[in-house]
């Protein structure tokens, strides 16, 4: 699927997110056009999804972070659906991720300190619908956080 020009193209941006298309190429040896042709290429493929800002919350005052695990009833139908449509309406929602198994969903909560994340699970996460069970984990400290591949 990947050839080597592919893999030295996606390790280079891997390493370095913000590099121009002509220092990609450089950095695998090839021109700027056929490094963008190749990376137009992993996009029409779904391989390359895009790029984003990695945003750092503890600078900007959200100290507390929770993983909620929640268990839906699903003895109803549009558990899931309305469920996850109202999730993505809690701005200090960063993730949801669905499951299968006891666990249905996890929802990556933020918070600037603990009364800020009671309000918000008071307010808002109680309020989400069809929810039969929430267990919360309270994030002590991420030790390892690599989206990066061996390419």
């Amino acid at each position: 699927m990947l050839d080597d020009l592919d893999r030295r193209l996606l390790r280079s941006l891997q390493a370095d997110p913000s590099l121009a298309v002509a220092d990609l190429g450089a950095r695998a040896g090839v021109s700027a056009l056929k490094a963008a042709r190749r990376l137009g290429r992993l996009q029409e493929k779904g391989i390359l999804k895009g790029q984003h800002a990695i945003i750092n919350w503890a600078a900007l005052g959200y100290a507390v972070g929770v993983s909620l695990r929640i268990t839906l009833d699903k003895t109803q139908s549009r558990a899931f659906d309305d469920f996850i449509d109202a999730a993505r309406g809690i701005a200090e929602v960063t993730e949801i991720q669905t499951f299968l198994g006891r666990v249905d969903v996890r929802l990556s909560v933020i918070a600037r300190d603990m009364g800020h994340y009671q309000q918000i699970y008071r307010d808002q996460i109680l309020a989400l619908p069809h929810v039969a069970d929430i267990e919360a984990l309270m994030t002590v400290a991420t030790l390892h956080n690599n989206e990066s591949l061996p390419l």
